[in-house]
Order: structure tokens, then sequence, then C-alpha cells
């Protein structure tokens, strides 16, 4: 009898750890999913590492730019929610300015604020409208447009099946600042197209232009990311790394191809 009962309980165990590991997938690719929508009701800091170089006059310069990015969703109603999506730049770079060696330092804040429905349209869609500020943050001349900034943003996607594909973008005007430096017109477009699979792992094709209308300037990178949503102890994580080509940009802006890597702390719900 007492064989036939554990007989019974390991036979119970081996049946449970496959079904235990599908339902944290299936967690973990639902969460992916959530992570690839940029007005999800989910806590995340994002920590996004970019390399670029062959920057200034004289294509000699590099740049590595730590953008720290939490996402903060408020409950306006049931209908409605607020969220803060918040961009802080860290910045070290050299020999992108003649004569002026390297700096290191933070850069210009940008804060976007997107007010989102609960629910989906009913054809699908979801999508986020608000304001997006420019604060001077930085703290070095090299690294800080020394102008405030307003305007509008804007977000809409789709999601079906493991498929994200949508378009976020803002125009920012500066409004105040530093009489002595040039006043700031500039279009932000990002649209991306994702694939989430059963495992988490997230693969990304985008693009995060910017056109500059006081100097009628484009610039314009094509990136592919690749990540993968996993379990550090209790802390759930997204890593990921990509690569990005600039098929445009200024006399003295970056070329070639350049390096992002990605780690995002969740707090879910």
């Amino acid at each position: 009898m007492k064989r036939t009962q554990a007989i019974a309980i390991l036979a119970a165990a081996i049946a449970w750890q496959p079904l235990a590991l599908a339902d944290e997938y299936e967690g973990a690719a639902k969460l992916a999913q959530q992570l690839a929508n940029p007005v999800a009701a989910l806590i995340s800091v994002p920590l996004q590492l970019n390399y670029n170089s062959n920057i200034g006059p004289e294509d000699d310069g590099d740049q590595w730019v730590l953008n720290v990015q939490p996402v903060i969703p408020f409950s306006l109603s049931d209908d409605w929610n607020l969220i803060s999506r918040t961009i802080v730049p860290i910045v070290g770079q050299s020999d992108i300015f003649p004569g002026a060696g390297s700096q290191t330092g933070f850069g210009d804040t940008v804060q976007s604020l997107f007010f989102s429905p609960v629910a989906p349209t009913s054809g699908g869609w979801i999508w986020g409208a608000g304001p997006v500020f420019l604060l001077p943050t930085g703290t070095n001349r090299l690294l800080t447009t020394d102008k405030w900034g307003i305007g509008p943003t804007a977000v809409a996607l789709r999601q079906q099946g493991p498929w994200t594909s949508g378009m976020l973008g803002n125009h920012i005007w500066s409004v105040a600042g530093d009489s002595d430096r040039r006043d700031i017109s500039t279009t932000f477009l990002q649209p991306f197209l994702s694939y989430t699979t059963p495992t988490a792992w997230t693969y990304t094709l985008q693009s995060e232009s910017t056109y500059d209308w006081e100097n009628s300037d484009w610039q314009v990178p094509i990136r592919g990311v690749v990540s993968k949503l996993t379990r550090v102890g209790d802390q759930m994580v997204s890593v990921g790394a990509g690569v990005n080509y600039w098929l445009e940009s200024p006399d003295s802006g970056p070329e070639g191809w350049g390096l992002r890597f990605t780690l995002t702390l969740l707090y879910p719900r």
C-alpha cells in the first residue's frame, strides 16, 4: 500500500513539473508582450546602454549613453491610466568636439506623460497621448541644450497573437532657456515591430528617427534587438542586445554601426 502511494505521489510530481513550467513560460511570454507595449500598466525600470562612433566634424568621436528610463503607471479611473515615461541620459563621450577632449555627466531629461484608455478600442488599437517635456538637466555645456522644451507625444499600436506593431512619436519646441543657444524644433518617430515567442524571447525591429526642423537634418538608425525575459531570484528581468546602422545622420552625427544593451527590471502588479 505504501509503495503504491509513493508511486502515485512520484507520478503526480512528474506530471506537475511540465505543467508548472508551461504556466511559468506562458506568464513570462505575456509579461514580455506587456513590455513591448509603451503604455502598458506595468512598472518597469529599463536601463539602455548605447554605443555610437564616427561622431563629430572629423569623425573621431565615440559616445556611450546609459538611458535610465523608469515607467510608472497611475490609475486615473476604471477607464483611464496615466503612464509616466522618463528618460535620464548618463553620457560618456570623447573627441566629438575638436580640442574639447572628453565629457562625462548627465544629459537633458525627456519626460513624457500618456493618457491611455485601460481597454483597447473595438478595432484592437492601444493608444495614448499627452505632453512631453525637455528639461535642461545636463551637467556639462557640451551635454545640454540649455533649453526648456514642451510639445505633444502619442503612441498607437496593435498586439495580435505574438506580434506587436506600432508607432511612438513626439515633437518638442524650446520655450525658454539660454538665449545664446540655438532654438529647438525636433520631431521624433519610433516605428516598431516585435515578435514574442512562447518562451519569452522577443525579436524587435525598430527605428528611432529624429528630424531637426531648425537645421533640416535627419537622424535615421535602423535597429534590431533580441531580448529574453527571465527571473533572477524573485526579480523579473529582461536582458537584451542589438545592433543598429545609421541610414542618415547630420555631418557631425554618428555613422556606421552601433550597439545597444538592455537590462529591464519589472514589477508586475
